[in-house]
């Protein structure tokens, strides 16, 4: 593979970076931002097998945060438990499983990630689901906003409330799970609640909201690759990209305070 490879993966993790935007500006809404870093480490279980049994680690970690979404969603459905809490039952079981089966020579890739040329097929695969997540979030924009605002008049319309959840909580999961490509499980999360976070500070509008997430995103991911590439050379991607994002947040605290 060629430095072809290198831009592919560029690419993908700034496209990654608008679609984590949005579906973390909702997460905000939903108040189940922190679920972002939750539900990341549910893929751990996945990731260790993959890593003992010589596989490709986004198909374990891909397979067991399916499971963990639809485990989650029946606990939140039949034991009327929050998605908070039904998130934090997972994670529990999910980080103790992970623990046991990763190789300790792989924890640091499990948890911190690792960026790697991709190929071509690779790329238009994520880019396909990456483009499946913005449909969704521009499409259910409103069954989205109306089932926050007021529940009772999004099913008196005809929404379909449970499938909705589980529909959000699986582009939430899918959102992760790109992410696990280059932050790892332990940072995958992060690009999802701070740019919401700081697109928060900085909209009045919901619509507004969404577009400052998104480039809060882009921008971290963006000046992240670049830090890395000239002045970090030690420092894993990830890292640089949260700190980046970090920052952005701090800034956005001083120009609403200002």
């Amino acid at each position: 593979m060629t430095d072809s490879g290198t831009i592919y993966g560029v690419i993908l993790a700034l496209l990654f970076a608008v679609a984590a935007g949005l579906v973390g500006s909702f997460a905000l809404m939903k108040r189940m931002i922190l679920a972002a870093d939750v539900i990341s480490h549910v893929a751990l279980p996945g990731l260790g097998l993959a890593f003992l049994l010589h596989f490709n680690p986004l198909l374990g970690g891909g397979i067991t945060l399916f499971l963990g979404t639809l485990l989650i969603w029946q606990l939140q459905k039949k034991a009327s438990l929050s998605t908070e809490v039904a998130i934090g039952v997972v994670f529990a079981g999910s980080v103790a499983i992970g623990a046991v089966l990763t190789p300790k020579e792989d924890f640091v890739e499990a948890f911190f990630g690792k960026f790697e040329q991709i190929s071509g097929f690779t790329f238009w695969l994520g880019a396909l689901a990456i483009a499946l997540i913005v449909y969704f979030v521009l499409r259910f924009k409103s069954a989205l906003i109306l089932n926050l605002f007021s529940p009772e008049l999004a099913a008196a319309t005809g929404i379909k409330l449970n499938r909705l959840n589980l529909l959000f909580l699986l582009v939430f999961s899918l959102t992760v799970l790109i992410g696990l490509r280059f932050m790892g499980a332990l940072l995958a999360g992060a690009l999802i609640i701070i740019p919401a976070a700081t697109g928060r500070r900085l909209a009045n509008s919901i619509s507004r909201f969404l577009l400052a997430s998104s480039l809060a995103s882009l921008l971290a991911v963006g000046i992240g690759f670049l830090l890395n590439a000239y002045v970090l050379h030690n420092l894993s991607i990830a890292p640089t990209i949260v700190i980046v994002s970090a920052l952005l947040f701090g800034l956005s605290l001083i120009r609403s305070t200002a």
